[in-house]
């Protein structure tokens, strides 16, 4: 980001934390992705098709094979998150001197882990998940304060502060009702249902800030490459974001029908998405979309150049709003945890430091170069 003055640096490189590490979490976002998309998103999208399937059996049986998959998928990131988890807190640790912040994150996270496994053998009550999200909560806001302490940059804090905001409404909406529920109250808890829609905003509202933060580049930069992805990217941004925030207007005027044919896909998606990943759509979809495109662009972008920051973005918002099982909040903590590895530094530094930080850039493992 030439715009800023600043000179990127990643602050960890995968090689630091061993090959091992490396090769897991490449793998962990791949794999997290298709069970993304062949678990959480399309079994439900087969049981949305379900008189379909009833009427054709190649769909039941496609649609069955395909959640099978990202069943084994989910076990297989389990794993693939336990190991990373593990390597890095061991790392961590092993690694001495750590700030107050990290020094209080680093047992937290290792707790947070550990009742993850005991979990897994051992169902929770009620009692049991109350427990387990005031632990995550504990390990959220230790987390989203160590990045913000180690990010002097306004547009990465305003980032992660959303972010950190957004994952508490879902884990406040989540302990309140269970705690109720505990106690046997019939009342509705305070609030609930107002800090979870704005737990969901601030999730897509750090969707979009992802880009302002990581991936945007000024039109003055001097690489003409960067420069060119930067105005192509706006400008299908722009297109797409202003036709899905009118097309329903314009769908009336040219036909009412098709309109309503239009309306009801999109409560489909909707549903499909809220089942999924807990986002229940009553923003207007273009800002959906605009998130959508605005993270998937930064992470490529940071993917290609070999930053830490590029899975730990990866695998936070792919975990999704609604964190109910367990390994999607085992992936908000890993995402972030990466992302404080990864730093900045100043533009201010030394000649020699700013040299270095250029002849030892990461390697890109998607093929290309920034």
């Amino acid at each position: 980001m030439a715009g800023t003055g600043v000179l990127e640096k990643a602050g960890a490189k995968f090689e630091e934390q061993g090959m091992l590490f490396g090769y897991t979490v490449k793998l962990l976002l791949l794999a997290a992705f298709l069970e993304l998309v062949l678990y959480r998103l399309v079994s439900r999208l087969g049981m949305h098709m379900s008189k379909l399937a009833e009427q054709h059996e190649w769909v039941r049986v496609t649609f069955q094979a395909l959640s099978s998959i990202g069943f084994t998928l989910l076990n297989f990131v389990s794993l693939l998150l336990f190991m990373a988890l593990f390597i890095l807190l061991f790392n961590k640790a092993s690694a001495g001197r750590h700030g107050a912040l990290d020094a209080l994150a680093l047992p937290a996270a290792s707790l947070l882990t550990l009742l993850t496994v005991v979990f897994l053998f051992f169902t929770p009550g009620m009692l049991g998940s109350i427990v387990y999200n005031l632990v995550s909560f504990a390990v959220l806001v230790l987390l989203v304060a160590e990045y913000y302490v180690s990010h002097p940059f306004w547009a990465q804090r305003a980032m992660i502060l959303s972010f950190g905001l957004g994952i508490s409404g879902w884990l406040y909406y989540q302990t309140v009702s269970t705690a109720y529920g505990f106690l046997k109250l019939a009342a509705v808890p305070p609030l609930v249902h107002e800090v979870n829609r704005a737990g969901e905003a601030f999730m897509v509202l750090a969707s979009i800030l992802v880009f302002w933060a990581y991936g945007s580049t000024p039109f003055w930069s001097k690489n003409k490459t960067q420069r060119r992805r930067a105005a192509t990217f706006w400008a299908v941004g722009a297109s797409a974001f202003l036709l899905l925030l009118f097309m329903d207007y314009l769908l009336s005027l040219y036909d009412p029908t098709v309109a309503d044919r239009v309306r009801k896909g999109g409560q489909g998606i909707g549903w499909i998405f809220q089942m999924g990943m807990g986002y229940t759509f009553y923003l207007p979809f273009a800002v959906y979309v605009a998130g959508l495109l605005c993270w998937g662009y930064t992470v490529v972008k940071l993917l290609t150049i070999g930053r830490m920051a590029g899975i730990g973005l990866g695998l936070m918002f792919m975990a999704g709003y609604a964190l109910q099982l367990s390994h999607l909040t085992l992936m908000v903590v890993l995402g972030l945890l990466l992302l404080n590895l990864d730093r900045r530094r100043t533009s201010g530094a030394s000649d020699s430091a700013a040299n270095e930080s250029l002849t030892m850039r990461p390697a890109a493992w998607l093929g290309e170069r920034a």
